[in-house]
Order: structure tokens, then C-alpha cells, then sequence
């Protein structure tokens, strides 16, 4: 069983850690607007980065390596949707070029975790931290 029966945690993954926090930094930033830049950009950013955490947590959990791998894709595919939405707040003058930058660093440190996460599902019996 690659999930639960293997005796790793989903909270041991260090992706998964990176995912959360990127996902709380993300939440602060957001709760600061308006009304209206909440109601547009703000919530397609937070639900992007919330699915990056949401897809290897379910992946995590399913019974074979290949779901998990898929649910590990999707996580990346809402990593990449996050930085579009990241740079799409900074132009419309929404995140500050210290958050900007902050956050734009941590996704592309969590996307290069997430790339060797995706790469050792299924080739080991226990996952990368």
C-alpha cells in the first residue's frame, strides 16, 4: 500500500509541509483585500495553491503508486496555475514585490520537491522527504 500501511505519514512529506505553508502564506496575503479582488483573483489563488497540498494528500492516500503519481500531477499542474495567478496579482497591483518574490520562490522551491516527489513514486518502498 503506498499511503497509510507503508508506516510514512502524510505529514512526514516535506513537500506536503512546503504545500501547507505556501498555501497559509498565500491565504494572508489575500485576506487583505478588497472585496472585489477577493471575489475574482484572490479566490482562484487561494484555490490553487490549497490544491497543491489537496492533490498529494488524496494521492497520498489511494491504494496504488499510479493514483498517486496522477494526484502528484495535478498538484503540479495547480502549482504552475499558482504562479499564474501570483503574477497576475502582482500586475494588477495586488501583492507588493516583496511577496511577489517570497512567494514566487517558495513555489519554485516546492515545484523542484515536487518533480522528485512525482519522479520516486513507485521506485522505492518509502517516499522522498
Amino acid at each position: 500500500m503506498f499511503g497509510t500501511g507503508g508506516g510514512m505519514k502524510l505529514e512526514d512529506l516535506q513537500v506536503y509541509q512546503l504545500s501547507m505553508e505556501v498555501g497559509e502564506k498565500v491565504w494572508r496575503i489575500v485576506d487583505g483585500w478588497s472585496y472585489f479582488a477577493k471575489d475574482t483573483t484572490g479566490k482562484q489563488l487561494v484555490r490553487s495553491c490549497d490544491s497543491i497540498a489537496a492533490n498529494i494528500g488524496e494521492g497520498f492516500g489511494r491504494y496504488h503508486y499510479n493514483d498517486a503519481k496522477k494526484f502528484a500531477y495535478y498538484s503540479r499542474g495547480s502549482l504552475f496555475e499558482s504562479k499564474t495567478w501570483i503574477e497576475k496579482g502582482f500586475k494588477r497591483e495586488l501583492i507588493n514585490e516583496e511577496d511577489y518574490n517570497r512567494v514566487m520562490k517558495e513555489l519554485n522551491r516546492l515545484g523542484v520537491k515536487l518533480t522528485h516527489y512525482i519522479s520516486s513514486i513507485g521506485t522505492t518502498k518509502t517516499n522522498i522527504k
